[in-house]
């Protein structure tokens, strides 16, 4: 699993958002303003969800198993087929990688099939099980942003801001 790879070395603040399943509760997008790019980690579900992000910042998304275009809106499987299945983004201190997590279906060994998949990467992006998760024990880094919409939105609707600098990533949820 080969992530396309893309550049953001100026980007410092970043939205991390996962399993919108076509709704961003607008309390989220005007959590997500000011931010440099934002980032989705699958089962967008709709245009309108990347247009609404697009409208904050640059978005970066990839394509969950949700995202086909049986579920999507009529007319948008061309934007639902655009998204790529991973991808890598060269930020200030390191790479940033994003799946949706659904090709790691056995929550006992994810995290460490993430990171065996990943080892170049300083955090790993992931969605899928719509729980709201930061595991920083090991290199790389794994963060889920939970659900963002309102499908199964564990402890409610969120994602992770990220911060982040040549020496210095943090985390504050949203």
């Amino acid at each position: 699993m080969t992530p396309r790879k893309h550049r953001a070395p100026k980007a410092r603040s970043i939205g991390l958002v996962s399993d919108s399943h076509g709704l961003l509760l607008p309390a989220l997008l005007e959590r997500l303003a000011g931010v440099d790019l934002i980032v989705h980690a699958g089962d967008v579900g709709a245009a309108s969800v990347m247009t609404a992000l697009r409208a904050i910042a640059p978005l970066w998304a990839v394509a969950g198993n949700n995202d086909t275009p049986r579920q999507w809106p009529t007319g948008e499987d061309d934007m639902c087929l655009s998204l790529p299945e991973t991808l890598s983004l060269e930020l200030a201190g390191g790479q940033l990688v994003v799946v949706h997590g659904h090709q790691f279906p056995k929550v006992a060994n994810r995290h460490a099939r993430l990171r065996a998949c990943f080892p170049e990467a300083r955090c790993v992006v992931y969605g899928h099980s719509h729980r709201r998760e930061l595991d920083a024990s090991a290199r790389p880094w794994l963060v889920n942003p939970g659900a963002s919409g309102k499908a199964r939105a564990y402890g409610g609707a969120g994602g992770w801001l990220m911060t982040v600098s040549a020496s210095t990533w943090q985390f504050e949820p949203l």
